[in-house]
């Protein structure tokens, strides 16, 4: 069976460009004993891919040159000789940006397709979901009356963060890079306010719509929009930092003086808590995530949007526009139908 699949052709130094990543057709062999052949339906794009390809040390081991694509994927099984799946089932899997993947089966989990579109095991059903419900409710801990701010608020986990919020009985502030990612964080998912990342009065605006300071931030993207959060972090505010997305592409230190003394100094006069976490750091709370997002979505207390792209050679480009935020909700490669 022919198999194609995006390999990194070489480290991206700053952004990733087309030259990244290299298609290239490989043949899989019939499952031998106990392994079973994917076939895949859906690809997640999300950002932590960037640090994936860099050669920094991160929480994971990186991609080499020459190796597949990673990436969370719905797959169905077209093959099998493991007794636990059978030909037809959909599970979740991690085959990368390939169309198929032969696996001895240990990190598959099947998936109910009845139950939700199969999609949302990628999106507000998955990892992301499960991010921004981990992050915000066991570092950010919301409290009712206070504010939560959330930056790339039409994201898969900005737009999560938010509605948690709401649910929670804080005030949900969200940052958005447009008029329409602002109008749908405002209109469709309830925010009590949404501030234009491009403004160049956003400082301003951002003050205005957090009258009382900021309590919770949960941190996305860095840069202008963390400048603007800063000043207005109240004594005791607490900060999941979930991503830093605009810098994943910087090679060196932005210009200006070193402001990591005003920092410390801040976080020590007011007692700020700033957590990075990666979601599975709480895995034990996968179980209470899954209860409680699906009936906030059967309540319609949990709205999700997803950004779809088609056929496996977009992925590339799609993941390239993720990074400069053109992306529309939780970004999915459609492999197959």
């Amino acid at each position: 069976m022919k198999n194609r699949q995006w390999v990194l052709a070489a480290r991206p130094e700053g952004e990733p460009k087309p030259e990244t990543f290299r298609l290239e057709t490989s043949e899989l062999a019939e499952p031998g004993a106990g392994e079973v052949l994917l076939k895949t339906l859906w690809l997640s794009l999300d950002p932590y891919m960037r640090g994936r390809i860099s050669a920094a040390k991160s929480y994971a081991k990186g991609v080499e040159p020459g190796e597949v694509m990673v990436g969370g994927t719905v797959s169905e099984v077209v093959a099998s000789s493991n007794p636990n799946f059978s030909k037809g089932d959909i599970v979740l899997s991690f085959s990368g940006w390939q169309e198929h993947q032969l696996t001895a089966g240990k990190e598959l989990q099947k998936l109910d397709p009845k139950a939700a579109p199969i999609s949302t095991a990628l999106g507000v059903l998955g990892m992301p979901g499960m991010t921004a419900y981990t992050g915000l409710l066991t570092i950010g801990q919301p409290k009712a009356g206070e504010t939560v701010v959330v930056a790339a608020a039409s994201g898969a986990v900005g737009a999560i963060v938010g509605q948690i919020a709401k649910i929670k009985g804080a005030r949900a502030v969200g940052v958005a890079g447009g008029a329409d990612k602002c109008r749908y964080v405002k209109e469709e998912l309830g925010f009590d306010a949404v501030i234009d990342r491009r403004d160049p009065a956003m400082h301003e605006k951002l003050a205005a719509a957090c009258p009382k300071g900021i309590d919770v931030y949960f941190e996305n993207v860095g840069g202008e929009v963390w400048d603007a959060v800063f000043p207005l972090l109240n004594t005791f505010a607490r900060v999941p930092v979930c991503g830093m997305i605009a810098h994943y592409n910087d090679t060196e230190l932005p210009p200006g003086p070193d402001k990591s003394t005003r920092l410390m100094r801040a976080i020590l006069t007011r007692r700020l808590t700033l957590r990075g976490f990666i979601v599975w750091d709480f895995a034990e709370q996968e179980p209470a995530f899954r209860r409680d997002m699906a009936q906030w979505i059967r309540d319609g207390k949990v709205k999700y949007r997803e950004d779809v792209v088609d056929g496996l050679e977009a992925a590339p480009q799609a993941f390239i526009g993720l990074l400069k935020g053109k992306n529309f909700g939780k970004l999915l490669v459609r492999v197959a139908k």
